[in-house]
């Protein structure tokens, strides 16, 4: 058994589902593909096994590098606030069962947060990060996982309508949920688990071409995305001598090279290449915020510095946070200041 999937609990998640008329699944602001990919398992899910058509809720776009994931019959029905606000209060306000994914507290999906609140639908969290909140009528809450999509791999595979035979398994379910763990692992290098590669293998002989979603997910960037990249590692890495790296990317240096949600998607994992560092953070300007990443090798807690100095947290070796402008810092251009009074600040003091 992984975590909390026990029979009981299973059985409880095929009942809400079988009693639900309208069904919506909800996942966070600027999904990434553990976000995307679970929220399209669901949905596939749901679609092809209990011919449910569920309505698929995000605050924000999807990223255009992650499009790929969004088939015909998929499309119709997702809808995010930022673009088609009328139809998520729609949709929210006549569900009966809300399928949460990848998030831990409401806070997480911003102005569709409230609306849930206020919604008296029935609410299924599945998630993998710590400090699951309240507020949930069933949760599936696991932390020594590899992301959101294995979780509900494993979730989906004790059901009856799937037997443990993920060949059961509808194939844009499967696919989905294969992506959505490739790009959380990072292609396998981080928060890897026998469980994990136990999915992998029984994705792949279900018939998941796994080449094809490697060739989508790494092999499909546009050249400005490697011309930035070029630009950052030659004049925007600093690496402290406390073996720590950090990016800055301003709002102006993004515009110059027309970057789009999701082109700098990886950035935050390559100055950890080097054997002298051993945590790496990025910042990137959004209209009156900046958006942090940290990523660390084992021993450092990536998960400890965002909740210490971004207001943020997650994993272990990959978390994230936000910066608020003027409230948590002045402008971009103190960032490098904050990064390095907090990296001071951090191997100096004791937790």
């Amino acid at each position: 058994m992984i975590g909390n999937i026990d029979k009981e609990r299973i059985r409880r998640f095929e009942t809400m589902i079988e009693q639900a008329n309208r069904i919506i699944t909800l996942t966070h602001v600027r999904p990434d593909g553990d976000a995307l990919g679970s929220s399209l398992g669901m949905f596939h899910f749901l679609l092809s096994r209990y011919n449910k058509t569920a309505k698929m809720l995000l605050p924000t776009p999807v990223p255009d590098s992650l499009k790929f994931l969004v088939d015909e019959s998929a499309r119709d029905h997702m809808f995010d606030y930022e673009t088609s606000e009328a139809e998520v209060r729609k949709a929210i306000s006549e569900c009966d069962l809300a399928i949460c994914l990848d998030f831990n507290t409401l806070s997480r999906i911003e102005q569709l947060g409230g609306l849930i609140s206020e919604s008296s639908c029935s609410r299924i969290l599945i998630d993998h990060h710590e400090e699951p909140g309240e507020g949930f009528d069933l949760s599936f809450s696991v932390q020594k996982i590899s992301s959101t999509c294995e979780l509900l791999f494993h979730i989906l595979m004790a059901t009856d309508k799937i037997s443990q035979d993920a060949s059961r398994l509808p194939h844009r379910c499967a696919y989905s949920l294969m992506t959505g763990m490739t790009t959380d692992t990072n292609n396998f290098s981080n928060s890897t688990y026998p469980s994990t590669l136990e999915m992998a293998s029984a994705l792949i002989a279900a018939g998941v071409d796994r080449d094809d979603i490697i060739d989508k997910i790494e092999r499909q960037y546009t050249e400005n995305r490697l011309r930035l990249l070029g630009h950052v590692l030659k004049d925007r890495m600093t690496i402290m001598p406390e073996g720590v790296s950090y990016i800055v990317l301003d709002k102006k240096t993004l515009e110059e090279y027309n970057i789009k949600e999701g082109d700098t998607e990886g950035f935050v994992n390559i100055p950890l290449s080097l054997a002298k560092v051993s945590m790496s953070i990025m910042l990137k300007e959004d209209k009156d915020r900046i958006r942090v990443s940290v990523r660390s090798k084992a021993g450092v807690s990536a998960r400890l510095m965002a909740k210490s100095w971004f207001n943020g947290g997650g994993h272990e070796q990959a978390s994230g946070g936000t910066l608020h402008i003027p409230e948590d810092i002045p402008s971009i251009e103190m960032a490098a200041d904050y990064i390095e009074n907090a990296v001071h600040s951090f191997f100096t003091t004791k937790e």
